[in-house]
Order: structure tokens, then sequence, then C-alpha cells
């Protein structure tokens, strides 16, 4: 194999278009240290270590989800798209289980190791948040995954708590109480990133539903079925948009985050067709892609929205 399509082959596994993702969890929890000051001081190296062990974390559960589903048979089911299915490298012989397995292990190790030197600098409260963390990128395939409550975490540990812990690590020092660490503010504006990461992962089970079914998965779509799941869906968004309004109304966010809600067109579009389709995979597709970028546009003006506040 030539060292081009190597690198392809890798790229594809570690999902790195969706890798994005972590880079804009922590952009949020930036701004949310400037528009809530704390003790600490936010520093550069602060902010580059934070992205590092986000995208480290959220490649390694891409990774571990690879292994497993390629040791489970699910990827030899899966109908493939950009969005679901897996990246197909593992059946394609691209890659060797044990060299996945290698490189979710290492991820998880830096990550690891980023969200302890935060815990020593800043506050011990973030190791509690990293081991939520690292027990959700573990689990998830294994447990979370069998007994519908990997939508839950990954929404929690891809979505609020990386806002949270960011924030924290950037703001707060050692030795400072637990209940000076963390305004109010910064967990309500942690919920629209958490419902949406939740969102992208579970619009993303309906093409797959068949296939996880055999490998031994019970997620939410599976139990409730594409036609109800489509409705949950779209309450989904719902709840993401009317939270940020709430943020507003509330005075956390100023009139600035009403850019958050220019995706509401796009989100609509993929509700809709998520309700029409639900049933025709390669119909529903196009409903994928739209959630992708509902998902990382709504996330990024988020953070915008909140810097102009």
């Amino acid at each position: 194999m030539s060292n081009p399509d190597n690198i392809k082959s890798w790229l594809a596994q570690f999902r790195v278009n969706f890798l994005v993702l972590a880079v804009l969890l922590v952009l949020i929890g930036v701004a949310t240290a400037y528009m809530f000051p704390g003790r600490g001081a936010i520093s550069v190296l602060s902010i580059v270590l934070l992205t590092i062990g986000m995208v480290s974390a959220h490649a390694s559960v891409n990774l571990f989800n690879e292994y497993s589903d390629y040791k489970t048979g699910i990827d030899l089911e899966t109908l493939k798209s950009p969005f679901s299915g897996g990246s197909g490298m593992l059946p394609m012989g691209k890659t060797k289980p044990k060299q996945v397995l290698n490189a979710a292990t290492v991820t998880l190790i830096i990550s690891a190791a980023i969200g302890i030197y935060f815990a020593v600098v800043a506050h011990w409260s973030i190791l509690a948040l990293s081991i939520i963390g690292g027990l959700s990128i573990v689990l998830y395939t294994p447990f979370l995954a069998k007994i519908a409550l990997g939508e839950l975490f990954a929404g929690l540990s891809l979505g609020s708590l990386p806002v949270i812990g960011s924030y924290i690590a950037l703001t707060a020092a050692p030795g400072q109480p637990l209940s000076e660490i963390l305004p109010a503010g910064v967990v309500w504006l942690s919920v629209a990133p958490g419902i949406l990461t939740a969102l992208l992962l579970f619009i993303n089970e309906f093409p797959d539903v068949e296939a996880d079914t055999k490998g031994g998965r019970k997620h939410l779509v599976i139990i409730m079925g594409r036609r109800r799941a489509a409705v949950l869906y779209v309450l989904g968004l719902a709840a993401t948009f009317l939270s940020i309004i709430g943020c507003i109304v509330a005075g956390i966010l100023s009139w600035w985050g009403l850019l958050a809600l220019l995706t509401i067109p796009v989100a609509m579009k993929a509700g809709l067709t998520a309700l029409k389709e639900y049933n025709n995979t390669p119909k529903l597709i196009p409903a994928l892609g739209m959630n992708v970028v509902t998902v990382l546009a709504t996330d990024f003006l988020l953070a915008f929205s909140i810097f102009l506040s």
C-alpha cells in the first residue's frame, strides 16, 4: 500500500471531517471563559492543549467504534455513506484491527494526560469530567450503545462537558471552592451543544438499524422505531433552538445570540426530510448532511455570539 493511500485510510478511520466538532466545543468553552472571567488567566497554550485533548478524545471514540464494529460484524452489514456506516477501511483490509485498537488507545492516553494536567494546574473537578469522558469513550460501543444510553453520553462527553471542562480549565484555580468555579450561565450555554451532538449520533443511526440490531446494539432508534425516532429528532432540534432563545431571554446571551438561530431553515429541512423519509435510507442521506451542517454551524455561531455578547 502506498503512503498516500495509507494516510487516506487513517484519515477516514479518524473521521477527520467530524473532528472539527471537538474544536468548536473548545471554542464555545473559550468564549464562555471571556464572558464569565474567573481566577485563572486564559493562555494560548491552555487553549491549544484543550484543543489537542478534545480532538484526541473524539478521534479515540471514532477508532474504538471502528474496531468494535469490525469485530462484531456490523461493518460488513452497513450501507456506507459520508455520514454513517463506518469508514469501511478494516473490511477492505486497508488497516489491521490491532493497529486501529492501538491508535484508539494512544489517542485516549493523550486526552487523559491533558485532562490530568488541567486537573493539577486548574481544578481537580476536571479529573471527574475526564473520567466520565474516558469511560464514555471506552464503554460506548460494548455497553452504552446496547442499553440505549449511547446518545445521552455522546451528548455529554462530546457536547456539554467539553464546554464546561474548557471553561473550568481556563478560569479556575487550584483549591478554589467547587461552588465558585461554574456559573449557571455556562451550564445553560452548554445545553445546545450537548443536544446537537446527541442528535448528530441519533440521526446517523437511522441507516444502520438492521446492521446494529444484528451486532447486538440496542440504541434509541432500534427501540423506538424509525418513525417515532424521527419525531424525537425534530423535538430535539426544537429543544436546541429553544435553549438558545431561553439564554437570550434570561440575559445570559445578548441579542447577538440570534445569530445562532440562522441555521433554523437548514434544521427544518433536515427535520422534515427525516419525518418524510425515515424509512428510505437513500432519500434520508441528505438529511444526515443537513444535520451535520446544522450542528457545526450552530456551534460556531453560538461561540461567535458569545464572544460578541
